[in-house]
């Protein structure tokens, strides 16, 4: 009797009912992708055939809704999260106009239509027209999982997004209130103060205390999730609180942690993997299991009534993404992808038929056909994003690698246990997405009686490095070497593995036998051709608001240029920071045009600087707590390698033991050691010059130590 029950339709068993969605999303997509029909249809399809409109296998309970306003929200904090942030400051013009296009077409038109076709009255006729110019992002994970989440279109989709649900939302606040008679001064001061408050406390309260977090909670991946999930709720109910639909609040959740959490950090992958695989297809199925296909057979006028109400929300979207395209000159696959993104209709359209249904002023054919509006227009903007997001994921992949062709590869040198995350985290944040090669963590033992035991207790260490990596899904192979000298051990393993990037630890202050005998960054500089970035992180990388770049004269004739511009620049997108660059104008310039010819969309200043005798100056622009300082310097025998830059070691040990700081040794040629002359337009360093420029180095030393023993 107990499992008669059990299997009674609808399911009542919270068990067999998990069960019953966790195979749907299983399954699902698996089948519908062999008759080449996106995954995120064959969930709402899915929740059509078991919802109480279906089999009746499961009714859309209290725990279903839950789920599914979670995986709604989840798809708005993942849009805010993903944006290019410097892109959307860039293009913040161009989402209002696509914004007021897609607000104001579909308005306009639906007005028309809805009184001269349909015979709504004015007031029900602008609700209605509302519900046509709001949009979900319900095919956003499809753009997000090609690569192409930060392309211009998809950007502008997102930004004309928010503001035309911001818009609808607002005026369907006016239209009740019209409606219950509540429209008067008291009710608009009201919403402007309440969403005034709401945005500062979202974007600066909130993204405030998440920097505290983590910059001072110890690191723990399951709380800072939590975290983050706790903010993103609490944005969404203080929306409502402010008179706005939740979305706005888990979308401007995302805008204010964006800069927080790279995209290729841990979390961002906990993020990801948690919703895309759990929450949104939970909210697929919720709205599958809304559509009933029985209205469509309930008369003429149902059936009318559901054909205008699509043929109008899908006509007016391409004219919205058309006219977009022309004004700003994108191509016919973006005009595609705008349309596909903008033209799904979900959640907000939901919330505008219900409010209108329940005000009396839509009837049962206008909710019905708005039920399969919403089926079609899903399965229309999936289709539209995966056939233009495809061809335009071809399109990127076709275009040439901006450095070489050499693939990229980066080395970690693992010494310290201590610091080992910090080292992993920074290579994680320099990799290339598109690249498929390994990030290599190394290990250099010492070849004496004790060498294999330290070799076990080194891989050991090493899986420290293969725990934190794991967590990115980023691949990582594990390296050791035995020799007599560290730096030569490292050496072999660059030469061996055809590094490009060489990443070690500032190991603080030279002892008397490095000055006499030299340090292995000194010989690894000597024996190797790589970019090296010797670093010392003490806050997360994810918490620095800026990072400020000195560069030393000479450097835009260095051949490894590009490459370290390039990783300052991957660094400043994934940490979200500004760049301020210092250095000679003609180094800035040179700078400048690397960054234009990438089209690079992060902030950058470039400031003139001409104190290389005295780098502590930095200390007055500089911060503790929110500033990265990274130090350009350069190899011996190289264009822009001067004697002054000897001293950086220590003044950093001197001045900067507080702060977070890398210097970058540019990647060079090979200098042939019978032909050190170096003459570029008109500039010539000979050995004999530089010998001379550290006996006055030391001259000077002799005289300040002089000093000192008088004063006794």
């Amino acid at each position: 009797m107990i499992l008669l029950l059990d299997f009674a339709l609808p399911f009542t068993d919270p068990v067999l009912i998990f069960s019953v969605v966790l195979f749907i999303i299983f399954f699902a997509p698996i089948i519908l992708r062999k008759l080449r029909i996106p995954g995120l249809i064959g969930l709402i399809l899915a929740g059509v055939i078991v919802g109480p409109n279906g089999f009746n296998l499961l009714m859309r309970s209290s725990g279903i809704i839950l789920f599914g306003t979670v995986g709604l929200l989840y798809i708005m904090f993942l849009a805010g999260l993903e944006v290019d942030m410097n892109d959307f400051k860039k293009n913040k013009n161009r989402s209002l106009v696509f914004g007021a296009f897609t607000f104001f077409i579909p308005l306009v038109v639906g007005s028309i239509v809805s009184i001269y076709v349909i015979g709504l009255s004015v007031q029900a006729a602008l609700l209605l027209a509302s519900m046509f110019a709001t949009h979900t992002l319900i095919s956003y994970p499809i753009a997000s999982k090609l690569g192409i989440a930060k392309d211009e279109a998809v950007t502008i989709s997102i930004g004309g997004t928010i503001i035309t649900d911001t818009a609808v939302l607002i005026l369907l606040a006016v239209i009740t209130g019209s409606v219950e008679g509540n429209l008067s001064s008291d009710f608009w001061i009201r919403l402007a103060i309440s969403l005034t408050l709401f945005t500062i406390v979202v974007f600066w309260g909130f993204a405030a205390i998440t920097r505290w977090f983590f910059r001072n909670i110890q690191e723990d991946g399951g709380s800072q999730y939590i975290f983050v999930l706790s903010i993103v709720f609490a944005s969404a109910f203080l929306a409502e609180l402010a008179g706005v639909e939740a979305i706005i609040g888990a979308f401007l959740a995302g805008l204010s942690l964006n800069r927080l959490i790279p995209h290729t950090s841990p979390l961002m992958n906990r993020i990801e993997f948690i919703g895309n695989n759990l929450f949104i297809p939970f909210f697929l199925i919720n709205v599958g299991m809304i559509v009933d296909l029985k209205v469509l057979f309930k008369g003429y006028d149902a059936l009318m009534v559901a054909g205008v109400l699509t043929a109008v929300a899908l006509s007016t979207k391409w004219v919205a993404a058309y006219f977009t395209q022309k004004v700003f000159r994108y191509t016919k696959i973006q005009r595609q992808l705008i349309f596909g993104l903008s033209s799904s209709h979900a959640a907000a359209t939901l919330a505008v038929i219900l409010v209108g249904y329940d005000l009396q002023l839509f009837d049962e054919s206008i909710l019905n056909g708005t039920i399969v509006l919403i089926l079609i227009t899903c399965l229309v903007s999936s289709f539209a994003t995966e056939n233009a997001g495809r061809k335009l994921a071809i399109l990127e992949s076709d275009k040439k690698p901006e450095i070489s062709e050499i693939p990229e590869r980066i080395l970690v040198n693992i010494a310290n246990p201590v610091n080992i995350e910090q080292k992993v985290d920074l290579a994680i944040m320099l990799k290339d997405e598109a690249s498929d090669q390994p990030i290599y963590t190394l290990s250099v033992v010492k070849d004496d009686k004790d060498a294999k035991e330290q070799v076990l207790m080194a891989n050991k260490t090493l899986e420290k490095a293969l725990k934190r990596a794991a967590q990115t899904d980023t691949r990582v192979s594990i390296e050791s070497r035995i020799d007599l000298n560290i730096a030569n051990g490292i050496t072999r393993a660059v030469k061996e593995l055809l590094i490009t990037e060489i990443i070690i630890g500032w190991h603080g202050q030279s002892t008397p036998k490095d000055f006499i005998f030299g340090t292995v960054l000194d010989s690894l500089l000597e024996k190797t051709e790589q970019m090296v970035l010797v670093t010392k992180i003490i806050h997360p990388l994810n918490t620095i608001k800026r990072i400020i770049v000195v560069v030393p004269p000479n450097a835009e004739f260095e051949v490894g240029i590009s490459r370290w511009v390039k990783t300052i620049r991957t660094l400043s997108k994934q940490a979200g920071a500004n760049v301020i660059f210092y250095g000679e104008p003609a180094t800035l310039e040179k700078v400048k045009y690397l960054l234009n010819a990438t089209k690079s969309s992060i902030e950058a200043e470039f400031k003139k600087f001409r104190h290389w005798d005295n780098l502590s100056v930095l200390t007055k622009v500089a911060s503790k707590t929110d500033d990265l300082l990274i130090i350009v310097s350069a190899r011996s025998g190289t264009v822009s390698y001067q004697t002054m830059l000897d001293v950086i070691p220590k003044t950093l040990s001197r001045h900067f033991k507080d702060y977070s700081f890398i210097v970058i040794y540019p990647e060079q040629y090979a200098i042939d050691p019978e032909n050190k002359n170096l003459q570029l337009d008109g500039m010539t360093i000979t050995p004999i010059e530089e010998d001379i420029q550290r006996i006055n180095k030391i001259g000077k030393g002799i005289k300040r130590l002089l000093k000192r023993f008088l004063r006794f």
